[in-house]
């Protein structure tokens, strides 16, 4: 069963803007993240709570099973950089991101195909926490 999620009404405006473009409205690949938007509890930017992971949210991260920790921030896709541990929300890992709240867990699969259980610790930064609703 997936975890409850809550995602802001500015970032459901700005993602269902996004996958209605035409080089993404047939990408069957980002049905994962259509189906999260219509299933997620949508609330105003102000009402956000400060521990779920909401659009350019940075979050650390637990790796159930080989407890090796990060950090990663959820990205619109033109600022998605590996490097910079920014990851896009057109990809399996971050669609599974957006919404969770500190304390749930999710599993996912990496590109290589590698079932990995991870748990949300602490989202350490949120722009709506820090009056930030245009980010």
């Amino acid at each position: 069963m997936k975890p409850s999620i809550i995602v802001s009404s500015n970032d459901l405006e700005r993602l269902e803007g996004l996958l209605t473009l035409p080089p993404f409205r047939s990408r069957s690949d980002l049905d994962g993240l259509r189906a999260e938007l219509e299933r997620a509890d949508v609330r105003e930017p102000q009402d956000m709570p400060a521990d779920v992971i909401t659009m350019n949210s940075r979050a650390r991260f637990l790796e159930v099973g080989t407890g090796r920790e990060y950090e990663l921030t959820l990205a619109y896709p033109k600022d998605a950089n590996a490097e910079a541990q920014r990851v896009s929300i057109f990809s399996p890992a971050g669609s599974a991101l957006l919404g969770l709240t500190a304390g749930q867990s999710i599993d996912w699969s990496t590109g290589e195909g590698k079932a990995l259980h991870l748990k949300v610790l602490e989202v350490t930064w949120q722009p709506e926490a820090n009056d930030q609703f245009d980010l």
